[in-house]
């Protein structure tokens, strides 16, 4: 269990700009998000004398502002060094803010020691073992090869020992740049003022950073050993015969990549009537028919696990399960083991949120849309921010991140709002599945809405030179947009590299671009990101207006 909380102080010294709704041109917030050191230099004279000073002094001297000391003790202080509070840390010394981060676990938090980061290293084997298991594949390539095989610990000793250098990695990052690393469980004993172990240390800026856990639903008993959660599966101590896995979201379904691989039997136990619910629903049938269907998994939708025991004296584990809307018993399974991978809950244990008059909501640590923390009235806790799986609004490790960089863009004295349809998602299964903004459902409900059309491209992988190449050509790019104004609305990709693809359509959406601003963007041949290319040019919008000079021409699109 993550019983880390890590804090970042940012000190507003000098007035707060963005308190307020303000609008911020695309030029700004191109600047505000990637942080640049140029931004001093665009700086307004007026901006330059409330900031410039600070911020200059800190870029030149490491940690610290001059500005915080004999005030306070920190600008920032941040509790949880997980992803999220890391990528705070490293944009507050940036800006020149006195930086300290409280962890009472170990830094990373879920994401490298518990989540996408040991992940990895186990999909890598299943990607390597699922393609050396595919004679007819290699076969095609004129290759052969003898049977695979793998070892069960050194396999588990490569998803560990990739953890720890992440994990290094961090926190020689954090010391490097002189961020004040305070081991110990964050408290918040009222605005400005934080405990950790004895000590009571003051920041102008606090940022709640604690991330999540493993959700475990009532009646399911985890022994970590035979019913387990996704963090005691990452350590693979064994590999069963027959596992269920509860759940079919992201983590379910890259833990069916793995097992099944690794020559488990697998089966879902999904309480939706889909599986794979959170996904556009044609990818997911696409998905369906290429990860689930032809691999040794089954499913049950559309039931609850009601109860999970543990194997015992000799005895399975015993999953009962019941009808989701009558909740009428249906069968019970016996299995080797289980997996619950029903979602993840936030971790606000030990916060101190009762000494700032704040309760959550659902576990939730309630924010407004600058990440500001709520109190149980509904206004702001002054110097309080919240950021990451804690809050609820995007539980992705890069989605806390970028809500911790633009924390510290408002503590520097530059508003900004995180634009979370621009944040892409990826299921890294092979292939991969990765997305950003509007399902196909969501969309067509908001253009229902607000009144207008929507329309659909799509594109296969079989047309990609690339693809065909590595034999690779199952997979499917998939674009919403307004054919009116070119907005994009969505996009979502099935097939090879699609984690990798997916972000040349979250920057455009992040940037304000439209499929008339891009259509004519030129990509390497032959590479699989023709995908797209091909997606965005097979895309009909109304009218493309042209800005050259100053003369504005309308000409219609004939493709």
């Amino acid at each position: 269990m993550q019983s880390s909380i890590s804090l970042t102080l940012s000190s507003s010294c000098y007035p707060i700009v963005g308190r307020s709704e303000v609008h911020v041109s695309n030029s700004s917030r191109r600047e505000a998000m990637f942080g640049s050191a140029h931004l001093l230099v665009l700086q307004s004279k007026s901006r330059s004398k409330r900031f410039g000073s600070r911020i200059i002094a800190g870029l030149s001297s490491g940690n610290g502002s001059v500005e915080s000391k004999g005030i306070f003790d920190y600008d920032v202080v941040i509790i949880g060094a997980g992803v999220g509070g890391h990528g705070a840390a490293l944009h507050a010394v940036h800006k020149g803010l006195k930086t300290a981060i409280i962890e009472g676990d170990v830094i990373g938090g879920t994401c490298v020691n518990r989540g996408c980061v040991p992940s990895k290293a186990l999909l890598a084997v299943s990607g390597r073992m699922r393609e050396l298991q595919n004679q007819h594949h290699f076969k095609s390539f004129g290759i052969q090869v003898t049977a695979a095989s793998y070892n069960r610990q050194e396999v588990a000793d490569h998803a560990s020992n990739l953890a720890s250098k992440i994990r290094n990695n961090l926190t020689n990052s954090l010391k490097s740049l002189g961020v004040d690393i305070l081991t110990g469980v964050g408290t918040i004993l009222e605005p400005q003022k934080v405990k950790y172990g004895t000590t009571v240390i003051t920041a102008t800026d606090v940022i709640i950073a604690t991330g999540s856990i493993p959700a475990v639903p009532k009646g399911i008993e985890v022994d970590g050993k035979t019913v387990i959660t996704s963090d005691h599966a990452l350590k693979l101590e064994f590999v069963p015969e027959w596992i269920a896995i509860v759940g079919s979201g992201y983590i379910g379904l890259e833990f069916s990549d793995v097992y099944s691989a690794l020559g488990s039997e697998v089966t879902f136990i999904e309480a939706l009537d889909q599986l794979m619910p959170g996904f556009d629903p044609e990818i997911g049938k696409l998905a369906q028919r290429v990860l689930i269907n032809p691999r040794k998994i089954d499913y049950h939708t559309g039931v609850f696990a009601s109860k999970v025991t543990p194997a015992k004296d000799g005895k399975p584990v015993t999953i009962e399960m019941i009808d989701a809307k009558t909740k009428e018993p249906k069968e019970t399974l016996e299995v080797d083991a289980a997996l619950i991978a029903t979602g993840r809950a936030p971790f606000t244990q030990g916060l101190g949120l009762e000494n700032i008059n704040v309760q959550t909501q659902r576990g939730f640590v309630p924010v407004d849309e600058r990440m500001r923390v709520l109190d149980a009235n509904g206004g702001l806790v002054p110097h309080l921010y919240c950021i990451g799986d804690a809050n609820g609004k995007m539980m992705l490790a890069h989605a806390a991140s970028a809500q911790g960089i633009s924390v510290v863009e408002q503590l520097s004295g530059n508003d900004h709002v995180l634009n979370h349809l621009s944040v892409p998602a990826a299921c890294f299964t092979h292939p991969e599945i990765s997305m950003v903004g509007y399902t196909e459902p969501q969309a067509r409900e908001k253009a229902e809405k607000e009144g207008f059309e929507i329309s659909v491209a799509k594109t296969s992988f079989k047309a990609n030179t690339k693809a065909l190449a590595e034999n690779e050509g199952e997979g499917l790019a998939k674009l919403l947009y307004r054919p009116d104004n070119g907005e994009i609305l969505g996009v979502h990709i099935f097939g090879m590299h699609a984690a990798d693809l997916i972000h040349e359509a979250s920057n455009a959406i992040a940037m304000g671009s439209r499929i008339q601003d891009i259509k004519f963007a030129v990509h390497a041949h032959p590479t699989l990101s023709e995908v797209l290319d091909e997606l965005f040019k097979s895309a009909k919008v109304a009218v493309l207006t042209l800005q050259l000079a100053s003369r504005t021409f309308q000409i219609s699109d004939k493709r």
